[in-house]
């Protein structure tokens, strides 16, 4: 966590953006990297993270087992249950749809931290090309993510819920950060982009007006879920 935190940011009007000039390897304005140092305090769940990828490489060596390590950014699309500590864009768009309450938590309270996010179909068609060639590829580690391109704040996300849902919502700003809070997580692809050729192709809007969509036709089934 400490390591991510300390990476140069610009503020824009709506969110944080990481500098081009970075200290730290593994790091730059498009991201980072597979090469990012993993030692130090992170946070429960991201030790979890860590440990299943430990795990996995045992696992292989000690059973002959042919694996891939997937380093996931935030994941979302239609029929992710979204809750307040996981799908957090189904959630987003969610309160929105309903006229439910939210929070901008930490860093001033003016929602600029940013994440990038990754449609499960862009994961999937990812996932099918490893499979096919799980030989080759296998023991490798990628970053997968949405990446620059598909990277949004908390307050743009806001934005297109409310464009989406024709919604507005109250939303508490909130300044003192929690503990394990990041203002900034971009993947870098270029490594899983050089051995694949895969990228995101569903961009930030598409994900969000597709949720929206997915909502509205469900919100019968979805609302004790969701609501």
């Amino acid at each position: 966590i400490n390591p991510i935190n300390s990476l140069n940011f610009s503020e824009a009007e709506a969110r944080f953006e990481l500098s081009h000039e970075q200290k730290i390897p593994g790091s730059s304005g498009e991201g980072i990297t597979e090469e990012f140092p993993l030692t130090g305090v992170r946070s429960l769940y991201g030790a979890t993270k860590l440990a299943s990828e430990l795990l996995i490489i045992e696992y292989g060596e000690m059973y002959g087992i042919d694996a891939i390590i997937n380093r996931c950014g935030v994941i979302t699309g239609p029929w992710q249950f979204g809750k307040v500590d996981q799908g957090v864009v189904v959630l987003w768009v969610a309160r929105h749809f309903w006229k439910q309450p939210l929070n901008y938590i930490g860093y001033g309270g003016e929602g600029k931290q940013v994440r990038d996010i990754l449609h499960i179909d862009d994961l999937f068609r990812l996932i099918d090309l490893q499979v096919n060639h799980l030989e080759e590829m296998s023991g490798s580690t990628f970053n997968v993510g949405g990446g620059k391109d598909v990277s949004v704040s908390l307050r743009e996300l806001t934005k297109l819920s409310e464009k989406y849902t024709g919604n507005s919502i109250p939303i508490e700003g909130i300044k003192e950060n929690r503990p394990g809070d990041i203002r900034i997580y971009i993947t870098d692809n270029a490594n899983v982009f050089k051995a694949t050729g895969w990228k995101p192709a569903i961009g930030v809007e598409s994900i969000i007006e597709e949720i929206s969509e997915w909502i509205k036709e469900n919100k019968n089934k979805l609302e004790g879920v969701l609501a």
